[in-house]
């Protein structure tokens, strides 16, 4: 039972991956961390597609919250392979099998969360809790309140809230700006038996078909699902963009197959085939290389610290393992203040890195002959000595 008003040791504002990753590790070693969650339940929203768990991030954070095992049980080593395509049609990279190790194992979004919510003590996590506002408070503490009328005192605040965090105000002005490419997210439910051909097509993991600074990235899920983006080069106000009209669907699959005109029909068809379910997803990221001067009792992770593209595969990652780091810190200090000046240090120097490969793939993907640089640059990265990195 909670009161009106009450102090919490750690206070993370967003039931994301990385603030349930965090939550979990400290329950693990008996701290106080609670999550507070604007979504009225976990089944308010999908939770999106396929992520990769990368061993060095991902992995790592998991076997930090002891919930390594209960993840292999759910991840799709299949979901490995990789193919790249023209707008012919034509192959230039085609990893059919997925490769014999468990470097980068898919897994769905959503399993991975139900895996880490469930994990959680009743009452780890404060469902319904939209934030409001923030006001510091004695000794680095601050007083949060929220839209239910509740209010604590977080001797932590920890902001895993995204991408237009409320948290990160505390802490930088900086904010998301465009990053020139938008999806449109699209889908075709139980591939398999409704497309075979389709589903054969995109194969176990991923198919990225590129040309003329555009993109149809399609993915199957572990439901059967295949998720597709279909992705432009466009500004905001483009009317690729704003002409198309979602709110009627026969209409809106034919708008964006006029942008696709001269692709081959194969590639086309994952439109043609598509529901009735349309969101535009415009991709923005954070200034590379964002910092900020560190402040007592408060700090991010995730989203809410480096938001990039997904075209360096470390969005979920990087969020899993800054949990993993701020709680090592935490646990070895005991002091707060130091604990986040430790975490930001390195946490700055590990975004930096991915911002950058993220926003050279983006680049490299979307130009005229974008399949061509991304095989070569697949190609790049399995060569003898290269690190094991990937789009």
């Amino acid at each position: 039972m909670t009161t009106d008003h009450e102090f919490v040791h750690v206070a993370i504002i967003g039931a994301g991956l990385g603030g349930l990753t965090l939550a979990r590790i400290l329950q693990k070693h008996g701290l106080d961390g609670v999550v507070f969650e604007r979504d009225a339940s976990r089944d308010v929203r999908t939770q999106g597609g396929t992520l990769d768990m990368h061993a060095e991030s991902g992995q790592r954070a998991l076997s930090d919250t002891g919930l390594h095992a209960e993840f292999l049980a759910i991840a799709r080593p299949e979901g490995q392979c990789m193919r790249i395509a023209d707008k012919t049609g034509a192959f230039h990279w085609d990893e059919p099998e997925a490769p014999p190790t468990l470097e980068r194992p898919e897994v769905d979004r959503g399993a991975l969360r139900n895996l880490l919510t469930d994990s959680l003590e009743p009452g780890r996590i404060r469902w319904n809790h939209k934030l409001i506002s923030i006001e510091p408070a004695e000794r680095g503490c601050h007083v949060l309140r929220f839209e239910n009328g509740k209010s604590i005192t977080a001797g932590v605040l920890i902001g895993a809230d995204g991408a237009w965090s409320r948290v990160r105000t505390l802490l930088t002005d900086a904010k998301p700006v465009y990053t020139g490419v938008s999806f449109v997210e699209i889908g075709i439910a139980d591939g398999d038996h409704t497309n075979p051909e389709l589903a054969d097509l995109v194969g176990h993991g991923s198919y990225l078909a590129l040309s003329d600074n555009k993109g149809l990235l399609a993915q199957l899920n572990g439901d059967g699902r295949i998720r597709v983006y279909v992705a432009f080069r466009a500004a905001e106000t483009d009317p690729v963009l704003t002409g198309i009209p979602f709110e009627r669907p026969a209409d809106a699959r034919q708008a964006l197959l006029a942008q696709f005109a001269d692709w081959a029909p194969q590639l086309t068809g994952l439109i043609s085939a598509c529901d009735d379910s349309f969101v535009l997803r415009p991709i923005n990221m954070l200034p590379i290389g964002l910092n900020w001067q560190s402040q007592p009792g408060v700090t991010l992770i995730g989203d809410a610290a480096h938001l990039m593209s997904p075209f360096a595969g470390e969005g979920a990652n990087l969020a899993m393992l800054d949990a993993a780091e701020f709680a090592k810190e935490l646990l070895a200090t005991k002091a707060p203040r130091e604990a986040i000046k430790a975490y930001e240090a390195k946490m700055f120097a590990r975004a930096r890195d991915a911002a950058e490969e993220s926003a050279r793939n983006l680049e490299l993907c979307f130009a005229p002959d974008g399949a061509a640089r991304l095989a070569a640059q697949m190609a790049a990265y399995q060569a003898p000595g290269s690190s094991d990195t990937t789009a």
